[in-house]
């Protein structure tokens, strides 16, 4: 895989930039910010809550007219005022939390163990000089990459009859 052309000060990607606050004028980007900071809003709302142990609602409603609530432990719970009828488990947030770190770091090595396989496959490829990546001879492949092998495989006779049906 290419890698990008690095920047004039070396650096691989412009970094985070601030962005001027106005309107997105062309409709599809505009949904497309809306949903990416809505999640982000999401996402800071349930660290609020989580850190510092808070109850917190936020209510969003869409141009469209579409309302979207988060709450900890629930929006409904915040707004309407109900200290006793559900008290938060801090503990068990704080627990699943952990979990949720755990469980992404696990796909994050998995992504990587299928990322191996596929340039293995990749390799193979370009050494033999087959013109598509599922014409490789298996023989060459090891045990770990067979699996995610297979799985592109059945992945690409799915698509292929998925196409087949449309036409």
């Amino acid at each position: 895989m290419a890698r990008p052309p690095l920047l004039e000060n070396g650096k691989k990607t412009k970094g985070r930039q601030r962005r001027e606050l106005r309107r997105v004028d062309d409709k599809e980007r505009r949904q497309v910010t809306f949903s990416k900071r809505k999640t982000g809003l999401w996402k800071k709302a349930s660290e609020l809550a989580l850190l510092c142990h808070a109850r917190v609602a936020v209510v969003v409603v869409s141009e469209a007219g579409r309302a979207f609530a988060f709450g900890s432990p629930s929006a409904d719970a915040v707004l309407g005022g109900d200290t006793d009828d559900a008290p938060a488990d801090w503990e068990g947030m704080e627990a699943l939390s952990r979990e949720a770190k755990e469980r992404a770091a696990e796909v994050e090595k998995e992504a990587e163990r299928m990322s191996a396989a596929g340039n293995k496959v990749l390799e193979l490829q370009r050494q033999t000089g087959k013109r598509f990546w599922f014409e490789v001879d298996t023989a060459a492949l090891g045990e770990e990459e067979l699996p995610v092998f297979v799985r592109a495989l059945r992945r690409l006779r799915d698509n292929v009859g998925r196409r087949a049906d449309k036409k």
